[in-house]
């Protein structure tokens, strides 16, 4: 078999279609055992995931079968037999640069193979069971449930600082749909925000949609340039909103220092701007004791914090939330009614069944060492392999890294460079174009260790 390792095509590719075109060929006949993926790995001096994945692409296109407890076999009934061949593609067609990633360093997700999917099953069934089961199904409130939402606010009390009650919170389908909310009730045409940069141009785009004229700050190791902000008012800038992510600034995931949070404050409460603080990383702490949000300050006057529960449970279960003065959430329920009558009820009673019951606190409990011996191990590969070539600190919490290269860096050689061993990193361009960052968020949430070690390996050889 041979592998080019600086072909266009991910090597776990190579070995499927090789071993395609030897049953194509004859040479595997219908019946004929393949080798064990250890066996397979170790004669072509790959690492075993590799092989599995080759194995599963030809699993998937059924040109073999799997038997239980006795191995992988090619198919007696090949995909092609009795099918038109495919139309082959005319010689002057570009060459497709490969794109199927096998692994894929995100933005920070969590590992959704340890959410308690099967305990929030089963209180979604539960509550179907119910006798009274016909009462969820009517309209309910547009704020939210609120059962809910007093656990959210007990939470938030508890565990964060703050001082709220039930009516300070409207649940939301998720902190993107927050985020809207908030930029729409707050924001008229043609006023000013403020964003960090690099930041998260999502919330950008919403702040840009409702009329918002952005006002880039830099971010050095102790978050937002705070005396930039400063700058700004004294040259007559009529700030309405300050977005920022102080717990572990997105992407760079450093932390607002305590003197730039109180003079952020002292400047909003001055000026009348709000801050929205995007909160969006708050579970997973490492520390010994997790920083409390702006937001908990009792000096603050002017604020909207926005969280999310994807975090804790899935990415898929969409519910995030929204705080704020009671005069902004009735604004915000007003326009929740106008594109979505109520969230999602049942489910939200059932996520409030799991956090009744324990079942989130020890999940996140469990979900923290998950997480923290994975940043450990993360932290082990980057000192082994890119020693020298990156400069990174390591996150006191989340689920991700922020990498800088020591090196001037061509990031679209790179990513094309990556893409070919089947690597995907997120482009530093999505983090701001007013300037150029020279970074990328290397998350380790979402993979497994084997990912991490063939990834991390792959940017070295790269960078």
């Amino acid at each position: 078999m041979k592998l080019e390792s600086h072909s266009g095509k991910a090597i776990y590719l190579q070995i499927a279609d090789a071993i395609i075109e030897d049953i194509k060929s004859g040479r595997l006949q219908a019946g004929a055992a393949l080798p064990g993926s250890r066996a397979l790995a170790a004669d072509l001096a790959l690492n075993r995931n590799t092989v599995v994945e080759a194995l599963q692409v030809l699993l998937n296109e059924e040109w073999v079968v799997s038997v239980e407890r006795k191995g992988i076999f090619v198919a007696a009934q090949l995909p092609n037999a009795g099918r038109p061949a495919k139309p082959r593609l005319p010689k002057t067609a570009p060459p497709v640069l490969a794109t199927s990633a096998h692994i894929v360093f995100d933005d920070g997700h969590p590992d959704s193979k340890i959410a308690p999917v099967n305990a929030l099953a089963r209180a979604y069934r539960q509550l179907f069971n119910q006798k009274a089961k016909w009462k969820m199904m009517g309209y309910a409130n547009e704020l939210g449930d609120p059962a809910f939402r007093k656990a959210i606010a007990h939470m938030l009390n508890h565990q964060r600082g703050m001082q709220l009650s039930e009516h300070q919170v409207c649940i939301t389908r998720g902190s993107q749909m927050a985020m809207y909310l908030t930029a729409q009730c707050l924001i008229r045409d043609g006023d000013e925000v403020v964003v960090e940069h690099p930041g998260y141009t999502p919330a950008w785009r919403v702040f840009e949609h409702a009329g918002a004229k952005l006002l880039h700050t830099a971010v050095d190791q102790d978050g937002i340039r705070v005396d930039k902000i400063a700058q700004y008012l004294a040259a007559g800038k009529k700030i309405k909103a300050v977005y920022i992510t102080p717990h572990h600034q997105y992407p760079t995931t450093v932390t607002l220092s305590l003197q730039r949070r109180l003079e952020l404050i002292r400047l909003s409460n001055k000026h009348h701007f709000t801050i929205i603080e995007d909160d969006y990383d708050n579970e997973f702490h490492f520390g010994y004791r997790p920083v409390l949000p702006v937001s908990s300050f009792e000096e603050v006057k002017h604020y909207i914090y926005i969280g999310t529960m994807s975090k804790v449970v899935a990415p898929a279960l969409r519910i995030g939330y929204l705080v704020g003065k009671p005069a902004i959430i009735e604004k915000v329920g007003e326009l929740r009614k106008m594109i979505d009558v109520q969230g999602d009820t049942i489910m939200e009673q059932a996520v409030l069944q799991l956090i009744e019951d324990g079942t989130i606190r020890r999940h996140i409990k469990k979900a923290t060492a998950y997480y923290r011996s994975k940043r450990d191990l993360t932290a082990q590969l980057l000192e082994q392999h890119l020693q020298g070539k990156v400069q990174y600190t390591i996150p006191e919490g989340g689920l991700a890294f922020w990498i800088t290269p020591v090196a001037k860096t061509d990031w679209e050689q790179v990513t094309k460079k990556l893409l070919k061993r089947g690597v995907r990193i997120m482009s530093p361009e999505i983090y701001g174009k007013q300037q150029r960052v020279n970074g990328f968020r290397l998350s380790y949430g979402a993979l497994s260790e084997a990912q991490l070690r063939d990834g991390i390996e792959a940017l070295a050889a790269c960078l």
